[in-house]
């Protein structure tokens, strides 16, 4: 979630004679600033009897004991260059735009469970209770951020560094990988050993902070201590199989391929730009045809076209992209959804506003004056002539869960969440309430209807992928407690006629006090059985109590009324919370 780095930087060219400058080895003392790496933070000891965390209370209260300043630990040996300017960077940190702001401060923001981890190798699981069906032979991989270095400035949960947490199992039995995604930018900030490449979301909040910061990284890369080029990107937000290739996926930049070994290890292979053919950033909520394996994809930015339309063939070939001019406003568009005949995109009151951050606030925020739109193009559109725009107001969509066309093809039903308290999202998530809404566009009269299907707080919702573009009766949304975090799972049947107001909520499953979890993901029994109900399988999801510090896999029946317990895997150290996941079979995992 992180599309503005990559258009930020963008314009900073450099020269070849100084992607490798010769650097000076000796260090004045007063300018030495070291960082902290993750695994260099002090150990903190917890016990199983200290109370649950208090939820985040404003004005601003005592920092959390979960989470400490480390002390200064001693790194590699700086250039006389970057030592000058890790100097103004923590010049700017401390006293030009210290972290004020909760949602900005990194005592807050990375405590209890948010905190990083180290990597973990293959390490094996116990299976605590219940057992692994034989169609979970395959990984389950979630993405989310966990920054390299400890912040010594304003962080927000979006700038971590990606890791993905794999559960492999294989025979009923599990093993548990913890992997940094090597990311252009994780390499050369791990082998300068300290940060390089500025947080964008909580790096450029008002003039005098982002002229700062501006000049500092000009001056890095003049320096030669990163090239823009090879991607500033984090690939910290989700996963996708494409074109029979696993990529974890970034708003800011390309793909980049992953594997799973057969141990469960996992490996970057790179980044990945199809041939050449996609030269910038996408999005990370592509949608999978699973009758085509066709996968479509969109990017967008602050400058026009503010989205740009693209597909990737069931070979990994990307087509041309489609340019759309008609999106009036740089919209923070992070997911869409598809029919079968068609792409569906909302320009959402969340704008991307330069002016804005140098008047002091974010460079996304909320514009209430605007009214927000559904574009529904084509899906294998070649231009954007038959483009179409619907004015829905207060319709404020950040995550799709479906889409379908009705009626031969002129009516479009789509299931997302609506955002309620659209300013909030950025930097008070935990004010955030989302309503799932039933959304129908009459393209012959050109109008649109929606209705809520509950009253909840829901987001981060699922379907049975196979249902992906076409009709389907089920949704497995995460529960916000409030969001980010997720205190439980309910199943919604979204079949009942708009007439109908009663809540869609069919099965639920709340984790107990002081547990919490992630995105669910819907797992099929039966996957290559036609007739298989759409229901038939498992909700899987990491769960972590907070009370004890433990994480588990859990395993749940998708089709018992309280989504009972097929499994639960004790996890050999704690899964920090983070964004999308994403279950591949052995099948897959075997031709990748």
């Amino acid at each position: 979630m992180d599309s503005l780095s990559s258009t930020f930087l963008a314009k900073l060219s450099v020269h070849p004679k100084n992607t490798h400058p010769s650097t000076a080895t000796f260090i004045l003392p007063f300018l030495y600033v070291s960082s902290v790496k993750t695994e260099d933070k002090p150990q903190i000891t917890t016990t199983t009897t200290r109370p649950p965390p208090q939820p985040l209370k404003i004005p601003t209260p005592s920092p959390p004991t979960a989470y400490i300043t480390p002390p200064r630990v001693a790194g590699p040996v700086q250039s006389l260059p970057a030592a000058i300017l890790n100097t103004f960077d923590n010049f700017i940190n401390t006293f030009i735009d210290p972290p004020l702001k909760p949602s900005l401060d990194p005592r807050y923001v990375l405590s209890d469970n948010f905190a990083p981890v180290d990597e973990l190798p293959p390490t094996d699981c116990q299976v605590v209770e219940g057992s692994l069906p034989p169609s979970l032979d395959g990984a389950y991989i979630r993405n989310g951020p966990n920054p390299q270095f400890l912040p010594r400035g304003p962080y927000h949960l979006f700038d971590g560094d990606g890791m993905l947490h794999a559960i492999k199992i294989s025979n009923g039995k599990a093993t548990l990988c913890s992997r940094y995604v090597k990311t252009y930018k994780y390499e050369i900030e791990r082998e300068k050993g300290f940060p390089v490449i500025p947080n964008v979301f909580s790096g450029f909040n008002g003039l005098s902070a982002s002229a700062a910061r501006g000049a500092v990284t000009a001056a890095r890369v003049l320096a030669g201590q990163f090239n823009p080029t090879n991607g500033i990107g984090l690939a910290n937000t989700s996963l996708a199989l494409i074109g029979g290739r696993l990529y974890a996926l970034g708003e800011s930049d390309l793909p980049y391929s992953v594997k799973i070994d057969p141990n469960g290890e996992i490996h970057t292979l790179g980044r990945h730009d199809f041939d050449g053919k996609l030269v910038m950033s996408m999005t990370a909520h592509p949608k999978i045809d699973p009758q085509t394996g066709e996968a479509f994809a969109f990017r967008y930015g602050p400058m026009p076209p503010f989205l740009t339309f693209f597909r990737v063939n069931a070979n990994g070939e990307k087509q041309p992209d489609v340019p759309i001019f008609s999106m009036t406003s740089p919209s923070f568009l992070h997911d869409f959804a598809i029919t079968k005949n068609y792409a569906i995109f909302n320009e959402i009151q969340i704008e991307m506003n330069p002016l804005e951050m140098m008047a002091g606030g974010s460079p996304v925020g909320a514009n209430p004056g605007k009214v927000p739109r559904i574009g529904v193009i084509p899906r294998y559109a070649k231009d954007e002539s038959k483009m179409r725009w619907f004015e829905v107001s207060g319709f404020n969509l950040i995550h799709a869960i479906s889409a379908w066309d009705e009626d031969d093809g002129d009516t479009i039903v789509m299931v997302a969440p609506n955002i309620l308290s659209v300013e909030h999202t950025l930097e008070r998530m935990d004010l955030i309430h989302a309503s799932i809404e039933k959304v129908k566009i009459d393209l012959r009269r050109g109008t649109v209807s929606r209705h809520p299907v509950s009253t909840m707080n829901l987001d981060f919702a699922v379907i049975n992928p196979a249902f992906v573009g076409k009709k389907h009766k089920y949704v497995y949304a995460a529960v916000g407690d409030p969001m980010p975090k997720v205190s439980g799972v309910v199943k919604l049947d979204v079949s009942v006629s708009e007439d109908d107001r009663r809540d869609c909520i069919v099965a639920s499953r709340m984790f107990g006090p002081g547990c919490f979890g992630g995105e669910p993901f819907f797992v099929a029994r039966q996957p290559d059985n036609p007739n298989a109900d759409e229901d038939d399988g498992y909700v899987v999801t990491y769960v972590h109590n907070e009370n004890t510090g433990e994480s588990k896999f859990l395993v749940m029946d998708a089709k018992s009324p309280n989504l009972d317990t097929v499994a639960a895997v004790r996890l050999p150290r704690r899964v920090p919370y983070g964004f999308h996941g994403l279950f591949v079979r052995q099948t897959d995992l075997n031709k990748l």
